[in-house]
């Protein structure tokens, strides 16, 4: 077990650093790294999901190598310009509906990705579940006017009625990711006709296998995405979108995202692709005692809950 910290290159998801913790088994290494706002029961599947990756093989993928998206934080026009221009990618994900700025400041951004891109370039929008149905239905017209076009966006509202209500009232796709990871009742995104496109995350979700199985039930068009992790997390979700039949271009380039990763061959895509492969931490950034304190209570506590034992488990 090694605990890693880093501060991230800007702000996001209202952070400025990441950490969590890296576990080895027979299979490789898996990593834990819920966010601190997470509550430890809903922390489970993401120890699952590590444990997986410690001690299975990865599921035999159908490719060699996954498109991703660049991601783009809520950063100002130039960043945001410099962010796409050192991607590689053909696709980016932009942030909006951060709190304390602006729809104006979300156009800006949109058209600055949209003139580092070029006109053939796809541009994808993710507010986070910020917004209502009335801020939503208003926002995303004008957003997809000014980047020439949305390929979707991405839980523009908190629950599934609203996700629903917006899909009826804009001619932009919506993409559902909270309402699948976060929700009790994964299905309710299909039943209410709420999405386009399904994202899939493999720590919230439990797993490789159980996002297979998932994607597969929902029968929606998928895009796997990360949720902010080093390395040794990456390589679980381009597991992931190497096993789909079919999916969109990932959101896996996020290792930018960290000043430091927890190896020397970090996970960057190289012509906008991400290949298949297991990560083996040799460069982590060692995490201040007080961190490191609270991740082995945290992972005891979360252990406990899962019912597992984490010694019996990893041998």
């Amino acid at each position: 077990m090694i605990v890693f910290s880093t501060p991230l290159t800007d702000r996001f998801r209202n952070l400025d650093a990441r950490d969590g913790v890296l576990l080895r088994g027979p299979a490789g290494w898996g990593e834990f790294s819920p966010f601190w706002d997470y509550p430890d029961a809903e922390c489970v599947p993401w120890l699952r999901a590590a444990v997986e990756a410690a001690t299975l093989p990865f599921p035999e993928p159908l490719r060699d190598a996954v498109p991703v998206n660049a991601t783009v934080p809520a950063v100002g026009p130039q960043r945001a310009a410099e962010i796409v221009r050192a991607s590689g990618c053909a696709t980016v994900k932009v942030k909006v509906a951060q709190a304390g700025q602006s729809l104006a400041d979300d156009l800006d951004r949109v058209a600055a990705v949209r003139d580092a891109l070029g006109p053939a370039g796809a541009i994808r929008v993710d507010a986070n579940a910020a917004w209502s149905v009335a801020e939503a239905s208003d926002a995303l017209p004008r957003l997809d006017r000014t980047a020439g076009g949305l390929q979707y966006a991405e839980q523009p509202c908190a629950s599934v009625a609203d996700l629903a209500a917006v899909r009826r009232a804009v001619a932009v796709p919506i993409a559902a990711d909270e309402s699948i990871r976060r929700a009790s009742d994964p299905y309710a995104v299909v039943r209410a006709g709420a999405a386009d496109v399904i994202v899939l995350k493999v720590q919230p979700l439990g797993g490789v296998r159980a996002c297979l199985a998932l994607g597969e039930e929902l029968g929606l068009p998928i895009t796997v995405s990360s949720a902010l992790e080093s390395s040794v997390g990456i390589a679980a979700g381009v597991a992931l979108a190497a096993g789909l039949p079919n999916t969109n271009a990932a959101g896996l380039s996020t290792v930018a995202l960290l000043r430091h990763d927890v190896t020397t061959g970090p996970l960057l895509p190289r012509d906008g692709l991400l290949p298949v492969t297991r990560v083996t931490p040799d460069a982590v950034p060692p995490a201040p005692p007080e961190v490191e304190r609270a991740w082995r209570e945290r992972l005891d506590r979360v252990a406990a809950l899962a019912g597992i034992d984490l010694e019996e488990a990893l041998a």
